[in-house]
């Protein structure tokens, strides 16, 4: 199983995603194939949440991969009506400026 799929898997188990997109943006950096990324969650569970809280129920979930495995991660998270609002658009993700555990 690829890291893409591995995050992808882990979240929809452990969040009822109203959509779930994971996109592997490494091919933009040169820390190797799989070790950027960026996830965008919507879910009814972020109701009344602050981003900060969001942020660190997505850390929790992935904290394995963020130790060993990921150098970068841009976490967006909307409940539902936030994505519409939005009309499902997102930031496009920080160049990434190195420095690494990968090395």
């Amino acid at each position: 199983m690829s890291m893409q799929q591995q995050i992808e898997s882990k979240l929809a188990d452990a969040i009822a995603c109203k959509h779930l997109n994971v996109v592997n943006e490494s091919h933009m950096h040169s820390r190797g194939s799989d070790s950027h990324f960026k996830v965008i969650v919507v879910s009814e569970e972020f109701s009344g949440k602050r981003l900060l809280q969001r942020h660190r129920q997505i850390n929790e979930v992935l904290k394995d991969e963020l130790a060993n495995h990921i150098h970068a991660l841009a976490i967006h998270t909307f409940t539902p009506d936030e994505f519409t609002e939005q009309s499902g658009q997102v930031a496009d993700s920080p160049t990434c400026l190195g420095g690494s555990k990968l090395d």
